[in-house]
């Protein structure tokens, strides 16, 4: 069975230009797990979609199948700048 950072990685390489410029590290905490999505600056929107729906949808599907546990995705510049965040 595929884990949370492998389905964000799987996503989010899909839809970029530059997917061996993307990284995924995960943050673990006691409740929850943050995903740290960094992509090519010229990604980013691709990755937030049309008034961020596309990145909305991913953090749906990653929430889902985390089960449990409560999975948050921040999406990053490969420069450390913050993307949108749930």
């Amino acid at each position: 069975m595929m884990g949370a950072q492998e389905l964000v990685g799987f996503l989010v390489r899909g839809l970029v230009d530059h997917p061996d410029d993307v990284t995924i590290s995960t943050v673990e905490g006691d409740a929850s797990s943050i995903l740290e999505v960094r992509v090519h600056a010229d990604d980013i929107e691709l990755v937030k979609g049309d008034d961020g729906e596309t990145l909305h949808h991913i953090k749906a599907l990653v929430s889902a199948a985390a089960g449990n546990t409560k999975a948050i995705v921040e999406l990053l510049e490969a420069d450390g700048a913050s993307g949108e965040e749930e």
